[in-house]
Protein backbone atom coordinates (compact mmCIF):
# COMPACT_ATOMS: atom_id res chain seq x y z
CA UNK A 1 0.00 0.00 0.00
CA UNK A 2 1.41 3.40 -0.97
CA UNK A 3 2.07 6.10 1.62
CA UNK A 4 -0.52 8.89 2.02
CA UNK A 5 0.03 12.07 0.06
CA UNK A 6 1.78 14.73 2.20
CA UNK A 7 0.01 18.03 2.71
CA UNK A 8 1.41 21.14 1.01
CA UNK A 9 3.57 23.45 3.09
CA UNK A 10 1.26 26.37 2.31
CA UNK A 11 -1.53 24.78 4.38
CA UNK A 12 0.69 24.95 7.46
CA UNK A 13 1.10 28.69 7.09
CA UNK A 14 -2.64 29.15 6.70
CA UNK A 15 -3.29 27.01 9.77
CA UNK A 16 -1.69 29.67 11.91
CA UNK A 17 1.26 28.90 14.16
CA UNK A 18 2.24 30.79 17.27
CA UNK A 19 5.51 31.79 15.58
CA UNK A 20 6.28 32.45 11.95
CA UNK A 21 8.54 29.69 10.66
CA UNK A 22 10.61 29.39 7.51
CA UNK A 23 10.06 26.78 4.82
CA UNK A 24 12.27 24.28 6.60
CA UNK A 25 10.40 24.72 9.88
CA UNK A 26 7.00 24.39 8.21
CA UNK A 27 8.13 21.24 6.38
CA UNK A 28 9.35 19.70 9.64
CA UNK A 29 6.04 20.63 11.28
CA UNK A 30 3.91 19.08 8.54
CA UNK A 31 5.82 15.81 8.40
CA UNK A 32 6.12 15.66 12.20
CA UNK A 33 2.40 16.23 12.71
CA UNK A 34 1.59 13.55 10.14
CA UNK A 35 3.84 11.06 11.93
CA UNK A 36 2.58 11.83 15.44
CA UNK A 37 -1.06 11.74 14.27
CA UNK A 38 -0.55 8.27 12.74
CA UNK A 39 -1.00 9.38 9.15
CA UNK A 40 2.30 7.61 8.60
CA UNK A 41 2.04 4.63 10.98
CA UNK A 42 4.89 3.03 12.91
CA UNK A 43 7.12 0.96 10.64
CA UNK A 44 5.75 2.55 7.47
CA UNK A 45 7.94 4.35 4.97
CA UNK A 46 7.23 8.02 4.31
CA UNK A 47 6.81 8.98 0.63
CA UNK A 48 10.00 9.03 -1.46
CA UNK A 49 11.91 12.28 -1.77
CA UNK A 50 10.67 13.27 -5.28
CA UNK A 51 7.08 12.76 -4.21
CA UNK A 52 7.58 14.86 -1.07
CA UNK A 53 9.22 17.64 -3.09
CA UNK A 54 6.36 17.77 -5.55
CA UNK A 55 3.58 17.52 -2.98
CA UNK A 56 5.10 20.00 -0.53
CA UNK A 57 6.35 22.39 -3.19
CA UNK A 58 9.86 22.51 -1.72
CA UNK A 59 13.35 21.60 -2.89
CA UNK A 60 15.21 18.35 -2.28
CA UNK A 61 17.51 20.19 0.12
CA UNK A 62 14.54 21.26 2.27
CA UNK A 63 13.14 17.73 2.35
CA UNK A 64 16.51 16.21 3.24
CA UNK A 65 17.11 18.70 6.04
CA UNK A 66 13.58 18.14 7.37
CA UNK A 67 14.13 14.38 7.41
CA UNK A 68 17.45 14.89 9.26
CA UNK A 69 15.60 16.97 11.88
CA UNK A 70 12.97 14.26 12.35
CA UNK A 71 15.68 11.61 12.65
CA UNK A 72 17.32 13.71 15.36
CA UNK A 73 13.97 13.95 17.18
CA UNK A 74 13.68 10.15 17.12
CA UNK A 75 10.63 9.99 14.82
CA UNK A 76 12.35 8.52 11.75
CA UNK A 77 15.14 6.14 10.93
CA UNK A 78 16.95 5.93 7.60
CA UNK A 79 19.23 3.32 6.15
CA UNK A 80 20.25 1.39 3.02
CA UNK A 81 17.49 -0.92 1.73
CA UNK A 82 15.37 0.36 4.64
CA UNK A 83 14.29 3.69 3.28
CA UNK A 84 12.96 6.28 5.73
CA UNK A 85 10.59 4.71 8.22
CA UNK A 86 8.60 5.78 11.27
CA UNK A 87 9.90 4.67 14.66
CA UNK A 88 7.72 3.64 17.64
CA UNK A 89 6.80 6.29 20.22
CA UNK A 90 9.33 5.08 22.77
CA UNK A 91 12.09 6.35 20.45
CA UNK A 92 10.58 9.85 20.14
CA UNK A 93 12.25 12.66 22.07
CA UNK A 94 9.48 13.74 24.44
CA UNK A 95 11.69 16.52 25.78
CA UNK A 96 11.64 18.17 22.34
CA UNK A 97 9.15 21.08 22.32
CA UNK A 98 8.10 20.37 18.72
CA UNK A 99 7.17 16.76 19.51
CA UNK A 100 5.09 17.88 22.50
CA UNK A 101 3.32 20.55 20.41
CA UNK A 102 2.50 18.01 17.69
CA UNK A 103 1.12 15.68 20.34
CA UNK A 104 -1.03 18.49 21.77
CA UNK A 105 -2.64 19.05 18.38
CA UNK A 106 -3.98 15.51 18.17
CA UNK A 107 -4.85 15.33 21.87
CA UNK A 108 -3.11 14.12 25.01
CA UNK A 109 -3.98 10.66 26.27
CA UNK A 110 -4.46 9.92 29.96
CA UNK A 111 -1.37 7.72 29.75
CA UNK A 112 0.73 10.62 28.45
CA UNK A 113 -0.48 12.94 31.22
CA UNK A 114 0.07 10.21 33.80
CA UNK A 115 3.67 9.86 32.61
CA UNK A 116 4.09 13.63 32.88
CA UNK A 117 2.75 13.73 36.43
CA UNK A 118 5.03 10.86 37.45
CA UNK A 119 8.02 12.65 35.91
CA UNK A 120 7.23 15.79 37.89
CA UNK A 121 6.93 13.78 41.12
CA UNK A 122 10.34 12.24 40.48
CA UNK A 123 12.26 15.38 39.46
CA UNK A 124 10.76 18.42 41.19
CA UNK A 125 10.70 17.31 44.86
CA UNK A 126 14.39 16.35 44.79
CA UNK A 127 15.30 19.58 42.99
CA UNK A 128 13.31 21.71 45.45
CA UNK A 129 15.04 20.05 48.41
CA UNK A 130 18.36 21.11 46.93
CA UNK A 131 17.02 24.58 46.15
CA UNK A 132 16.11 25.03 49.82
CA UNK A 133 19.75 24.34 50.66
CA UNK A 134 21.50 26.15 47.82
CA UNK A 135 19.31 28.98 46.47
CA UNK A 136 21.09 32.34 46.28
CA UNK A 137 19.54 35.75 46.86
CA UNK A 138 19.41 36.18 43.07
CA UNK A 139 17.57 32.85 42.71
CA UNK A 140 15.01 33.85 45.33
CA UNK A 141 14.49 37.24 43.66
CA UNK A 142 13.89 35.57 40.29
CA UNK A 143 11.33 33.17 41.74
CA UNK A 144 9.65 36.00 43.69
CA UNK A 145 9.33 37.96 40.43
CA UNK A 146 7.68 34.98 38.75
CA UNK A 147 5.31 34.58 41.70
CA UNK A 148 4.41 38.28 41.54
CA UNK A 149 3.63 37.86 37.83
CA UNK A 150 1.31 34.95 38.60
CA UNK A 151 -0.52 36.98 41.26
CA UNK A 152 -0.78 39.95 38.92
CA UNK A 153 -2.35 37.76 36.22
CA UNK A 154 -4.91 36.39 38.69
CA UNK A 155 -5.82 39.79 40.15
CA UNK A 156 -5.76 41.92 37.01
CA UNK A 157 -5.58 39.51 34.06
CA UNK A 158 -2.63 38.49 31.95
CA UNK A 159 -0.32 35.63 31.05
CA UNK A 160 -0.34 33.32 34.07
CA UNK A 161 1.21 30.26 32.41
CA UNK A 162 4.45 31.98 31.37
CA UNK A 163 5.05 33.19 34.94
CA UNK A 164 4.11 29.77 36.32
CA UNK A 165 6.70 28.19 34.03
CA UNK A 166 9.34 30.71 35.14
CA UNK A 167 8.52 29.94 38.77
CA UNK A 168 9.12 26.21 38.38
CA UNK A 169 12.15 26.55 36.12
CA UNK A 170 13.56 29.05 38.62
CA UNK A 171 13.24 26.41 41.34
CA UNK A 172 15.01 23.85 39.16
CA UNK A 173 17.85 26.27 38.43
CA UNK A 174 18.11 27.20 42.12
CA UNK A 175 19.21 23.66 42.99
CA UNK A 176 22.54 24.46 41.25
CA UNK A 177 22.92 20.99 39.77
CA UNK A 178 24.09 21.28 36.17
CA UNK A 179 22.25 18.11 35.10
CA UNK A 180 18.95 19.32 36.56
CA UNK A 181 19.47 22.80 35.11
CA UNK A 182 19.95 21.26 31.66
CA UNK A 183 16.86 19.14 32.24
CA UNK A 184 14.86 22.26 33.16
CA UNK A 185 15.32 23.56 29.63
CA UNK A 186 14.16 20.27 28.14
CA UNK A 187 11.24 20.04 30.58
CA UNK A 188 9.87 23.42 29.49
CA UNK A 189 7.36 22.15 26.93
CA UNK A 190 6.20 19.33 29.19
CA UNK A 191 5.73 21.65 32.16
CA UNK A 192 3.82 24.11 30.00
CA UNK A 193 1.55 21.22 29.01
CA UNK A 194 0.70 20.57 32.64
CA UNK A 195 0.23 24.26 33.46
CA UNK A 196 -2.00 25.00 30.47
CA UNK A 197 -4.26 22.07 31.34
CA UNK A 198 -4.45 22.76 35.07
CA UNK A 199 -5.05 26.50 34.61
CA UNK A 200 -7.83 25.89 32.11
CA UNK A 201 -9.94 24.96 35.13
CA UNK A 202 -11.75 28.18 36.17
CA UNK A 203 -10.51 28.21 39.77
CA UNK A 204 -7.21 26.47 39.05
CA UNK A 205 -4.78 29.43 39.18
CA UNK A 206 -6.35 31.10 42.23
CA UNK A 207 -6.45 27.88 44.24
CA UNK A 208 -2.86 26.94 43.37
CA UNK A 209 -1.31 30.34 44.14
CA UNK A 210 -1.11 29.75 47.94
CA UNK A 211 0.49 26.36 47.23
CA UNK A 212 3.20 28.09 45.18
CA UNK A 213 3.71 30.55 48.04
CA UNK A 214 4.18 27.66 50.46
CA UNK A 215 6.93 26.19 48.28
CA UNK A 216 8.72 29.51 47.96
CA UNK A 217 8.44 30.27 51.68
CA UNK A 218 9.95 26.88 52.53
CA UNK A 219 12.86 27.52 50.16
CA UNK A 220 13.42 30.97 51.70
CA UNK A 221 13.31 29.40 55.20
CA UNK A 222 15.97 26.84 54.15
CA UNK A 223 13.63 23.97 55.03
CA UNK A 224 14.20 21.12 52.54
CA UNK A 225 11.60 18.81 54.10
CA UNK A 226 8.88 21.47 54.07
CA UNK A 227 9.80 22.48 50.51
CA UNK A 228 9.55 18.88 49.30
CA UNK A 229 6.19 18.38 51.01
CA UNK A 230 4.85 21.65 49.61
CA UNK A 231 5.86 20.88 46.02
CA UNK A 232 4.24 17.43 46.23
CA UNK A 233 0.99 19.04 47.40
CA UNK A 234 1.25 21.47 44.48
CA UNK A 235 1.96 18.75 41.90
CA UNK A 236 -0.85 16.53 43.18
CA UNK A 237 -3.24 19.48 43.14
CA UNK A 238 -2.33 20.17 39.52
CA UNK A 239 -3.00 16.50 38.79
CA UNK A 240 -6.49 16.82 40.26
CA UNK A 241 -7.11 19.93 38.14
CA UNK A 242 -6.00 18.09 35.00
CA UNK A 243 -8.27 15.16 35.83
CA UNK A 244 -11.20 17.55 36.32
CA UNK A 245 -10.51 19.16 32.93
CA UNK A 246 -10.35 15.77 31.21
CA UNK A 247 -13.55 14.61 32.89
CA UNK A 248 -15.37 17.79 31.85
CA UNK A 249 -14.58 17.01 28.19
CA UNK A 250 -13.77 20.66 27.57
CA UNK A 251 -11.60 21.43 24.57
CA UNK A 252 -7.97 21.16 25.61
CA UNK A 253 -5.57 24.06 24.91
CA UNK A 254 -3.19 23.82 21.95
CA UNK A 255 0.48 24.44 22.64
CA UNK A 256 0.84 25.70 19.07
CA UNK A 257 -0.87 28.91 20.21
CA UNK A 258 0.28 31.48 22.77
CA UNK A 259 -0.71 30.74 26.37
CA UNK A 260 -4.25 31.98 27.09
CA UNK A 261 -4.50 35.10 29.25
CA UNK A 262 -6.53 35.21 32.42
CA UNK A 263 -9.32 37.75 32.63
CA UNK A 264 -8.57 38.66 36.23
CA UNK A 265 -10.81 38.58 39.23
CA UNK A 266 -14.17 40.33 38.96
CA UNK A 267 -13.97 43.56 40.95
CA UNK A 268 -16.22 43.76 43.98
CA UNK A 269 -19.37 45.84 43.50
CA UNK A 270 -19.14 49.35 44.96
CA UNK A 271 -20.46 49.72 48.47
CA UNK A 272 -23.49 52.00 48.64
CA UNK A 273 -22.89 55.05 50.86
CA UNK A 274 -24.62 55.05 54.20
CA UNK A 275 -27.72 57.18 54.38
CA UNK A 276 -27.23 60.46 56.17
CA UNK A 277 -29.34 60.45 59.32
CA UNK A 278 -31.99 63.11 59.41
Amino acid sequence: MSAPEPRPVLSSAKAGHGLIKNVHGNTVDLLGEDIVSGRYPVGAAIPPEPQLCEALGVSRTVVREAVKSLVAKGLLVTGPKLGTRVLPEEHWNWFDPDVVVWKSKIGFTREFLRDLQELRRVVEPAAVRLAAERATAEDIAEIETAYAGMKQAIDHGGDYVTHDLRFHQGLLRACHNRMVIQMSKALGALLRTAFELSTSRPDGPASSLPLHRAVLDAVIARSPAKAEKAILVLIDGAGEDIEAVLTSRRKLPSLALPAPRLKGRTPAPPVAPLATPR
